[in-house]
């Protein structure tokens, strides 16, 4: 069995998309947030309960609505939703790329890389297009993937970030696995009043790719080719740690 996520919430067009894509070859079971959780990263609910609603269409059940976040999501689907844990999980297809360090903010790869903290295989599945909602390509390209993973499995505690390019299938360069590569939120927030005088303020921005480094990410999905990331929940800087331990760290013990 596959569960299926994203941020984008339950009804969301991508999520449907891959749906179809995946049910040929596999069971499949949504598990999403009832809402929309974009940008939530891998936070998860702890000051409230987590609502289940079963959800069917045209009498047929498809999946579970959550009232938390991607992460909460899927810790509730390798624990209690089923008798056994899903054999993967897909998260996707998300509306806009997860590309360079929004990957950080990502609930839709947040999603998969719990499922890779639970030891379950997982990718995510992103249209690099906030615009354009043709996810057809993208579903059969991430179902295709998928498809490859059940049988091949992943590297212990690695997720595949997968971003697709928002042109038509005819000006797909390739496909290329890639690092992370560096982006920059530009800040912005738009300052408004309520009606008691006071401030509030609307999140307006915008985000800035300067990549130049041909095996990141954010390049060849800008060069038209599909990104395949794999990513780790591991955040240790492993180059670091040399140079830190040149530093006379026991003495801020000291008496």
């Amino acid at each position: 069995m596959i569960v299926l996520c994203n941020d984008d919430g339950f009804r969301a067009a991508g999520i449907r998309a891959i749906y179809k894509e995946l049910a040929k070859f596999s069971e499949v079971v949504i598990v999403a947030p009832e809402t929309e959780q974009s940008a939530m990263g891998h936070a998860i609910t702890l000051t409230q309960p987590l609502k289940v609603r079963k959800i069917e269409e045209d009498n047929e059940f498809i999946g579970y609505a959550i009232n938390g976040t991607p992460a909460d999501c899927i810790k509730l689907a390798t624990t209690v939703l089923f008798e056994q844990p899903p054999e993967m999980v897909v998260s996707g297809v998300n509306q806009g790329g997860n590309l360079g360090t929004c990957a950080i903010y990502s609930g839709t790869v947040s999603a998969a890389t719990e499922a890779t903290i639970e030891g379950i295989p997982a990718i995510a599945v992103s249209l690099n297009s906030f615009d354009n909602s043709d996810f057809e390509f993208s579903a059969k390209f991430g179902a295709r993937l998928a498809k490859i993973v059940l049988k091949n499995g992943l590297p212990d505690g690695v997720a595949l970030n997968i971003n697709i390019p928002a042109v038509p299938y005819s000006e797909i360069k390739g496909v290329s696995i890639t690092r992370q590569g560096k982006s920059r939120v530009i800040e912005t927030f738009d300052k408004r009043v309520d009606p008691r005088n006071n401030d509030y303020y609307w999140y307006a921005g915008e985000i800035r790719i300067d990549e130049v480094d041909e095996a990141a990410d954010c390049f060849q999905v800008s060069n038209k080719y599909i990104s395949i990331t794999p990513v780790h929940f591991d955040l240790t800087s492993y180059k670091a740690i040399d140079e830190l331990k040149k530093w006379d760290i026991n003495s801020l013990i000291e008496k």
